[in-house]
């Protein structure tokens, strides 16, 4: 019996070439085989992005203009203006990062930048607050001895019978500032892991940085949360006149769900929802570096949506009237009230208040 045509040992069997396609069908990963352009990459995905982003740096710059233009009440204008600069950091640097996304992992760098303006940004929110209520005295004469309301929702449920007193306003203070310090910790953690090879998006290997930053990460975001309600179950009647549902809401929102939302692709790339894609110069990009890559191209569509929660909730209408009514105010230039006027005032109030 002859052997038939295209079995092993047969003259004519074909045995397939080797050569420079072997070693990228052999890729390990997630569905990487046979994976086409990564869709982050394309013009398409860097030009809807960077519409999104430009447009919010617009809105967001011309709204920090109005806010400077009538610089009336700067103790709480300062923390406003510092507010609104999150969209443009949180913007510019997910935009870049998405730019730069490949095999090299240089958006971990872009992204330390990021993670702590958050510090900032809520050390800002409660700086604010406690200026709207004139100080941590001022609260507590109005709270003090007042049972704390019971709320599920709140997370005072467990606080049954007890009243409102100044360890009750240190703590929520002390545990949302414990997120700006340990925020701008872990985004230096992060950058030295990342030197060594230590440190990879999506990666809960118990050898890896990511997992324990996450950890850390996650007790101190929620954390932080917790005494933010707490805080606010306090201060709302007093906080009413300030329109603060927005303003928590919005702020929050930046803050602490961009996190969870990087947390759930974290969790979404583990269990094989994002594969490992091959890109347009043939180099195979992680599967953690995808959904980091996913979690800036989001970032860069919500900014818009967050500029304009923004400008409602941080309107300078009110500082425009306060403007319009001040004794002697309506003869001046509009020139004097330029930010550059502005800079030079708080300068020179700053030398005359100095020994």
């Amino acid at each position: 019996m002859t052997d038939a045509p295209g079995l092993p040992g047969h003259p004519l069997a074909w045995t397939p070439p080797a050569g420079p396609a072997g070693p990228h069908m052999e890729r390990t990963g997630n569905g990487s085989q046979g994976a086409g352009p990564l869709f982050l990459t394309s013009p398409l995905a860097r030009g809807v992005s960077g519409i999104f982003v430009w447009a919010a740096l617009v809105l967001t710059g011309h709204q920090i203009y109005l806010h400077l233009r009538a610089y009336t009440v700067p103790n709480e204008q300062r923390y406003i203006i510092r507010l609104l600069l999150v969209v443009p950091v949180y913007a510019f640097d997910s935009w870049l990062s998405l730019l730069l996304l490949g095999a090299q992992q240089h958006y971990v760098y872009l992204d330390s930048v990021r993670d702590c303006y958050e510090a900032f940004v809520i050390y800002s929110f409660l700086s604010l607050c406690f200026q709207y209520l004139g100080g941590e005295s001022a609260i507590m004469a109005e709270i003090r001895g007042k049972p704390i309301r019971t709320s599920c929702f709140h997370g005072t449920c467990c606080l049954q019978g007890m009243t409102y007193s100044i360890g009750f306003l240190r703590f929520c203070k002390q545990a949302t500032l414990q997120f700006c310090i340990v925020k701008p910790i872990m985004a230096l953690v992060t950058i030295v892991l990342q030197a060594f090879g230590k440190y990879h998006d999506g990666d809960f290997n118990v050898r890896s940085g990511y997992l324990y930053v996450t950890l850390v990460y996650n007790a101190s975001v929620s954390l932080a949360l917790y005494a933010l309600f707490l805080f606010y179950s306090a201060t709302s009647e007093l906080l009413r006149p300030f329109e603060p549902v927005l303003k928590f809401l919005t702020i929050k929102a930046v803050i602490f769900l961009s996190f969870w939302q990087g947390l759930l692709l974290a969790i979404l790339e583990r269990c094989g929802v994002i594969p490992e894609v091959q890109v347009i110069d043939g180099n195979t990009v992680g599967a953690g570096t995808v959904a980091a890559g996913y979690q800036n191209f989001i970032i860069c569509i919500e900014m818009l949506f967050a500029s304009i929660a923004l400008r409602y909730a941080f309107t300078c209408q009110v500082y425009s009237e306060k403007k319009d009514h001040s004794p002697g105010m309506q003869d001046r230039s509009p020139r004097l009230w330029s930010p550059w006027t502005v800079l030079r005032a708080g300068v020179l109030r700053g030398a005359r208040a100095a020994p």
